[in-house]
């Protein structure tokens, strides 16, 4: 579970697996784009592969929610 904590281990993902691969252009990119077209002609493996490319980034999302929601409702210290 400390994994899935690690802000360092999580922005790598990011911009690792998450970005690649860079040129011509990201996967994600690409994928979102075409799924906003109206994701005519994709199939599983482009589903799967929308996935792979953003999890990293859903897990950044977790993050940043958490960081959010335990900063707002720490109790005020004495």
């Amino acid at each position: 579970m400390k994994l899935l904590n690690d802000w360092k281990l999580i922005l790598l993902l990011c911009f690792t697996l998450g970005l690649a691969p860079f040129f011509p252009e990201p996967h994600l990119f690409g994928k979102i784009r075409w799924i906003l077209g109206g994701a005519v002609g994709m199939e599983f493996k482009d589903y799967f592969d929308l996935l792979f490319h953003g999890f990293p980034f859903l897990l950044l999302l977790r993050l940043l929610f958490f960081k959010i929601v335990n900063t707002t409702t720490k109790p005020p210290q004495q």
